[in-house]
């Protein structure tokens, strides 16, 4: 359960499901003046996580356990295709958890609606293989004698013998589609009376990025029939929860690969794609800025006055550019144009995994007379078209199989950190160079 170290088969597979040819325009005439040819690079810098969120839960009182009759609540965003999953330990025990199968938990049928109601037939009950276990109750001690096994489900009875109500008799998990893509899950501890009656420690919860159909990381908390890792035994033995959500904080962030990158070289005019402020022209961006596709923006520009050249850069052997992963550089692109003074450059990209951001270069373009690193001159813009989401984990988003919701505003600088989530600075993310 490292963080990934080479790339998943589902990565050779388009991310973005266009298939956008290089299309150009070009003009060796321009203002007085020589001509001079630059290349511009454009590179997906991101260090991406597998993960779109994580975090903690606990009960209210002090010890933070969640006693028999309490419940804790965790509230979160999902796409189709991700699950939500969480492990806290069956206090009673000497290194019990309760946990969904892995990946864990959908929260949308197969056509997109959310579910909601009890879940409970979902929670199961683990052995974390690191000690013997007692007869479960107020006599265990902890932390009892070590062994060495991979974990495994409790289902019935253990290898002592011991026996155990199923979990869902336990712990009553139930979800609340809040809209717009969030979700509760509340867990409630229903041990009360029963021969197996526990408190519920505190615990962590996590969803996976889900990408090509596949989830990034199917198995974030423990993985069945292997050795317990990254900090799970200390929930399963003593209910401290802070070492496993440690390492689940360390690969929960950002994830997106960038759309085909749209370059246009211009003069004598202002920002030929929009300008902030107002409302998309309805020449393209909006399908640039949705959906990645970036042809439309780009045949419309030919028809335009001072529009010099444009390019629509797919990445070689896919149509998208993908971020780091793991050890795996960042995808990249480039193209050689003819510039002359004067001339100013403009790009825009979509933001993958949102319902319309993009980034895009600002009022006053580029200089391509400027060689070397011109990220600087680069924002990420909202197009102002689709109503926003959690970015990766939105059921409306067009790159997770979403239909995005309309809504029409001025475009306008996405702030940071925004209402779903703190994204990395700008040259974190994308990378601007001439040469």
């Amino acid at each position: 359960m490292k963080h990934i170290k080479r790339i998943a088969p589902w990565v050779a597979a388009a991310l973005i499901p266009l298939a956008l040819p290089a299309c150009k325009k070009d003009h060796s005439d321009g203002p007085d003046g020589a001509s001079d040819k630059t290349t511009i690079t454009i590179e997906n810098v991101l260090d991406s996580r597998p993960l779109v969120e994580s975090g903690a839960f606990q009960g209210t009182g002090t010890p933070a356990l969640i006693l028999p009759g309490q419940s804790a609540a965790i509230t979160f965003s999902a796409a189709k295709g991700e699950a939500i999953t969480f492990a806290t330990m069956y206090g009673a025990s000497n290194d019990l958890f309760f946990a969904p199968e892995n990946p864990g938990i959908l929260v949308y049928d197969q056509d997109g609606k959310p579910i909601e109601g009890d879940v409970s037939s979902q929670v199961k009950l683990w052995d974390n293989g690191t000690r013997i276990n007692q007869a479960p109750g107020a006599g265990v001690v902890h932390p009892g004698t070590a062994e060495n096994k991979n974990i495994s489900e409790v289902s019935g009875t253990d290898a002592q013998g011991n026996t155990y109500l199923p979990a869902s008799k336990l712990v009553k998990a139930t979800l609340k589609y809040n809209g717009n893509s969030e979700f509760t899950l509340t867990l409630r501890n229903t041990s009360a009376g029963t021969t197996n009656e526990t408190p519920l420690s505190p615990g962590v919860w996590a969803i996976s990025y889900i990408a090509g159909g596949n989830l990034l990381n199917p198995s974030p908390l423990y993985v069945k029939g292997m050795s317990s890792a990254n900090g799970l035994t200390s929930i399963a033995e003593a209910g401290n929860n802070m070492p496993l959500k440690t390492y689940i904080s360390s690969i929960t962030g950002i994830f997106t690969p960038l759309s085909p990158v749209l370059v246009v070289v211009y003069n004598g005019i202002e920002d030929p794609l929009f300008k902030v402020g107002e409302n998309d022209r309805n020449e393209g961006l909006k399908e640039l800025a949705q959906q990645g596709n970036a042809n439309i923006l780009a045949a419309s520009l030919k028809t335009k006055s001072g529009i010099k050249s444009v390019y629509v850069l797919p990445a070689p052997n896919t149509t998208v550019l993908l971020p780091k992963i793991g050890e795996l550089a960042g995808g990249n692109v480039s193209q050689e144009i003819t510039v002359t003074k004067g001339d100013r450059v403009a790009i825009a990209t979509m933001y993958g995994f949102s319902n319309d951001w993009f980034f895009a270069t600002g009022a006053d373009g580029i200089d391509p007379f400027k060689k070397g690193d011109a990220s600087a001159a680069i924002t990420l813009y909202n197009n102002g078209t689709a109503v926003d989401q959690f970015p990766g984990a939105g059921v409306t988003q067009f790159n997770l199989a979403g239909t995005p919701l309309t809504e029409s505003k001025p475009i306008a600088v996405v702030p940071n950190p925004n209402p779903f989530t703190t994204l990395p600075g700008i040259p974190e993310m994308i990378k601007v160079t001439f040469k």
